[in-house]
């Protein structure tokens, strides 16, 4: 069932949010060749913990650590340790949860370690586009649909892989809910209605849709190796149109 949420859940999502913002604002700052993926870990888990929030990710389903450290050809879902050190024209994707008075704020963004190519810095923007793309779409009497094709659609446009096997999320209560938002059409004629929130989170690789899931069971990474990028936020559909529960 697609939960709708309440007045006063759409306001501790914003919250909750806005905390997972914070953390990506201080990401901005430390993201730099030289730091550990476990030392951002930290950093991450202090900025929610300060702003009265629990880190969503920690123990979900057995996961270790308060974010995700996704990098280069890494996809999502990368654990985040002390061997783990990034380098000049590295990029890593970030993912972010926090949790304040029961309900999740989710985001994700990729971040420039230093100067990268041109050509990963074009997949970076256009996966960013293909965000904004699909919120766009994020609005009552739309289908879910709308949104998918939305992203397929600047995809394409780029000429980029496109991550199938993982995609968006009903998230509120916990980090994911119904339904299933998948980044390329399929058809999917689900009715948007006014107060559903939705995680939009557009993967894109630089080469091939093939991703392939790593020995601990977590890691995802592309399988012909090139970069991936990954941007995501938390949307909620109003009749005014779509809140950015994460916007940085």
């Amino acid at each position: 069932m697609i939960n709708r949420k309440s007045r006063d859940e759409i306001k501790r999502m914003i919250h909750a949010g806005h905390i997972v913002a914070l953390v990506h604002e201080k990401m901005k700052e430390v993201v730099e060749p030289g730091i550990s993926t476990k030392e951002l870990d930290n950093i991450a888990m202090k900025v929610i913990k300060e702003n009265r929030a629990v880190p969503t990710f920690l123990g979900y389903e057995g996961f270790p650590a308060s974010i995700c450290t996704s990098i280069n050809e890494h996809v999502v879902h990368g654990i985040p340790s002390e061997k783990e050190i990034l380098k000049e024209g590295d990029i890593i994707a970030i993912d972010v949860g926090a949790t304040y008075g029961g309900m999740v704020g989710d985001s994700a963004w990729s971040y420039e370690v230093g100067k990268v190519t041109p050509e990963v810095h074009k997949l970076m923007e256009t996966t960013k586009e293909a965000l904004y793309a699909g919120v766009a779409q994020m609005k009552p009497g739309n289908v879910l649909d709308d949104i998918s094709k939305a992203i397929e659609d600047v995809a394409n446009k780029g000429g980029y892989g496109i991550v199938r096997q993982y995609g968006g999320h009903g998230v509120g209560h916990v980090m994911h809910e119904e339904p299933f938002l998948y980044n390329y059409s399929v058809g999917d004629r689900t009715l948007i209605k006014s107060n559903m929130a939705i995680a939009i989170e557009p993967m894109l690789n630089l080469g091939g849709d093939d991703v392939f899931v790593g020995e601990d069971g977590w890691l995802v990474s592309t399988a012909d190796g090139k970069p991936s990028a990954h941007f995501e936020h938390t949307v909620i559909a109003t009749d005014d149109g779509p809140i950015i529960t994460t916007k940085l």
